[in-house]
């Protein structure tokens, strides 16, 4: 059983918004797996599919960006997920738009979402896949920054990078992740 998780903020003024594109992974897998969102449980919607012969969880917790491990916890906790079976996509600061990284742990660098998950898995050490938007430029504050939508330009990219990283996702229901983290890094 896996668990791949996207994060985000409710509310279609957020969506295109760089802080969003875990959930835009989401949505994509949803749409490529025909598993729309539509159970509730734990302050989150999710679906669920067979990929693979393995059963995955899609998850977009609803507890806005900065209070995500409060979703992601009781989640995996009640359907029995191991910390090694789950997998966060978010976005990166740190990283151009368009590029991403894996990992399997690492601490939160400055990112709310994932400070909430570390804070609630009590642990750094689980799968996640880091969507580079970039820094702001021009003095503009981070949270301006990364709930503004992409340039038009940038979104032709993102696009691309969202196939990609639900790609990845899928290759991870038959490889170890680290064999993903060398395929797709």
């Amino acid at each position: 059983m896996k668990l791949i998780v996207g994060l985000g903020n409710v509310g279609s003024q957020y969506d295109r918004t760089r802080h969003n594109i875990g959930f835009e992974v989401i949505d994509e897998l949803a749409r490529r797996w025909n598993a729309p969102l539509q159970q509730m449980k734990f302050k989150g919607v999710y679906s669920s599919t067979v990929i693979n012969g393995e059963k995955v969880y899609f998850l977009k917790p609803l507890t806005y960006m900065n209070l995500s491990g409060e979703c992601i916890r009781p989640f995996m906790d009640y359907f029995n997920i191991e910390t090694e079976d789950l997998v966060v996509l978010y976005d990166d600061l740190d990283l151009p738009v368009g590029k991403i990284r894996l990992r399997q742990k690492g601490s939160a660098g400055g990112h709310n979402g994932i400070k909430s998950t570390i804070a609630h898995l009590g642990t750094q050490e689980f799968n996640r896949i880091r969507i580079g938007v970039d820094r702001p430029k021009n003095g503009m504050s981070v949270p301006n920054y990364v709930l503004g939508k992409f340039s038009k330009e940038e979104w032709a990219e993102m696009e691309q990078v969202i196939k990609t990283c639900a790609d990845a996702c899928e290759s991870w229901t038959k490889q170890a992740f680290l064999q993903v983290m060398n395929e797709y890094n």
